[in-house]
């Protein structure tokens, strides 16, 4: 399955950070900036989740849930949330079904040495479950602030 833009985001459900199990579904009528990424508490990860913090009011503004996904145990996620005082939800992917789904679990190749990981990605999806917009291979620096700017531009 490839996913593509314009057509329905694949729907899925993860175990989340408050305990319940979500789907993708369950934020119809609500705009989403579903981001992955490789590992809580790393420094790159660290910079994007607290600048998604740092700006979750404008996106709250906005009509706009922010959901985080990688795969990081629910406990490690929690301690990742209680660390930064992180307000959005982060979902589990242990097993990177969904990572895959939307293509972003990779071959990564660093210090020589190769292993299957997720390349930082994100994704925005309409208030009907639509895909309207990605990035993948994310730079962390500004990232945030762009899919701010797309959101506002585009979705509201």
């Amino acid at each position: 399955m490839t996913i593509e833009l314009g057509t329905q985001a694949p729907d899925f459900e993860l175990r989340a950070t408050n305990g319940k199990t979500v789907s993708l579904a369950d934020f119809r009528g609500e705009n989403i900036v579903l981001y992955f990424y490789p590992k809580d508490m790393t420094p790159g990860c660290t910079t994007q989740a607290c600048d998604f913090r740092d700006y979750h009011q404008s996106f709250t503004e906005l009509e706009c849930v922010i959901l985080g996904v990688s795969p990081d145990p629910q406990e490690k996620h929690e301690k990742f949330i209680e660390k930064y005082n992180l307000p959005f939800l982060l979902l589990v992917d242990e097993e990177h079904k969904v990572s895959e789904m939307y293509e972003v679990w990779k071959l990564k190749k660093n210090f020589g040495k190769e292993y299957m990981g997720i390349e930082r990605s994100t994704f925005v999806i309409d208030k009907e479950g639509k895909l309207v917009k990605e990035w993948r291979k994310v730079k962390v620096q500004g990232h945030v602030e762009e899919a701010l700017q797309y959101v506002k531009e585009n979705l509201v």
